[in-house]
């Protein structure tokens, strides 16, 4: 996209984005998302992301995002442990090894920066 916008991330439709069946820790978590903006290099990615309860396992990319709804706890490997919610804006680090336990369909908006 070459102008500003505007995303009712609440209302954004998404698409699925299946997990690997390695990520899966327990429970039946599905995952869903849109890009709603890339750079041409493809360095830098805006979305919108949706997971249903369950336990996943993922190494991270630099990025920030704010929960919209939902909530869940994720631990990082070596580091904290994070718990967030509706309002929350958190900031994973590339490379974090975390374990996301959704207590509740969890959706965000976010903005990665890949190395």
């Amino acid at each position: 996209m070459t102008h500003s916008f505007v995303v009712p991330v609440p209302e954004a439709e998404l698409e699925p984005e299946p997990l690997s069946p390695e990520q899966i820790v327990s429970g039946t978590p599905e995952v869903t998302g849109k890009v709603v903006w890339e750079s041409a290099d493809g360095r830098r990615v805006r979305g919108v992301w949706q997971i249903t309860p369950g336990v996943v396992t993922d190494t991270e990319a630099d990025e920030m995002f704010v929960v919209l709804s939902g909530s869940a706890t994720i631990e990082v490997a070596g580091g904290p442990t994070l718990t967030v919610g509706p309002g929350d804006l958190a900031v994973l680090r590339e490379g974090d090894r975390t374990t996301w336990t959704v207590h509740e369909t969890l959706r965000k908006a976010y903005a990665i920066d890949l190395g």
